[in-house]
């Protein structure tokens, strides 16, 4: 076990509190900070030029990536850097990136109301440089959560290619507009994507209807499920314990 103070590098927006938790983990005797910022950009070149023993970073940071990307990056060059990742944020979007990041030791992630101050982060830094992992119950809840979504997303079911073509279409892009972003000669290859899309999802795939179920097929998109429609036109989707729900646009619907 390393005996002298722990050599931690601080990635946290808000300055204020960067300050504050730089000054509380080093009034602990245990941690020594040598570098602090905003963003991951400049956590990744301080890493890649100077040393350390553990990161601490928010989820949230200035630049264009957040923290859990910024982990990603620099572990391609220090594999298994230990790192505590804390987050106010609850987003499926940060989630959903901590499940495909494949971080599974040397890790700490919690919420930042749970364990805003620097003497209980400390154990936390402690429990990462050791080689172990901790994950908060309440955001364990929430990547559970954000996994069944996805696995229950009606993308799911699509090929690549068909996923991109239908996010696509979902916003509103033509045909003649999809087929030139993905360098297709012919729109009518994304026509035919189109029809694949269709019967995946169990729209009509007649000509006569292509426009109905284009829209249709938009709607499953942005609301992010397996919707249903009657001959009346209301709209169901089916809950996890397959009830029949009826479904009203809500654009809080992806989050």
């Amino acid at each position: 076990m390393k005996a002298e103070p722990l050599k931690i590098l601080v990635a946290e927006d808000n300055l204020k509190l960067r300050k504050a938790m730089v000054s509380g983990l080093e009034e602990s005797g245990k941690i020594k900070s040598v570098f602090d910022c905003d963003s991951g950009e400049e956590a990744i070149r301080y890493c890649l030029e100077g040393d350390t023993d553990v990161l601490l970073l928010d989820v949230r940071l200035a630049g264009k990536l957040n923290g859990i990307e910024t982990i990603i990056s620099i572990r391609k060059e220090f594999p298994r850097k230990p790192v505590v990742i804390y987050s106010i944020q609850d987003s499926d979007e940060y989630f959903r990136t901590f499940r495909s990041s494949g971080i599974l030791s040397h890790y700490a992630y919690v919420r930042k109301s749970n364990y805003l101050l620097p003497q209980m982060v400390v154990p936390l830094i402690r429990l990462a440089y050791d080689g172990k992992s901790f994950i908060d119950p309440e955001i364990e809840s929430r990547v559970t959560e954000v996994r069944e979504k996805d696995e229950n997303s009606p993308l799911a079911v699509l090929e690549p290619n068909e996923r991109s073509v239908a996010e696509m279409l979902a916003k509103g892009f033509s045909n003649e507009q999809i087929a030139q972003h993905f360098g297709f000669k012919d729109k009518r290859t994304i026509s035919r994507i189109n029809g694949q899309i269709y019967s995946a999802w169990g729209l009509n795939e007649t000509n006569s209807d292509e426009k109905v179920a284009r829209t249709r097929a938009a709607l499953i998109v942005l609301s992010n499920r397996f919707l249903e429609w009657e001959e009346d036109e209301k709209i169901f989707y089916r809950n996890s314990s397959g009830e029949r729900i009826p479904w009203m646009p809500n654009i809080d619907d992806r989050s």
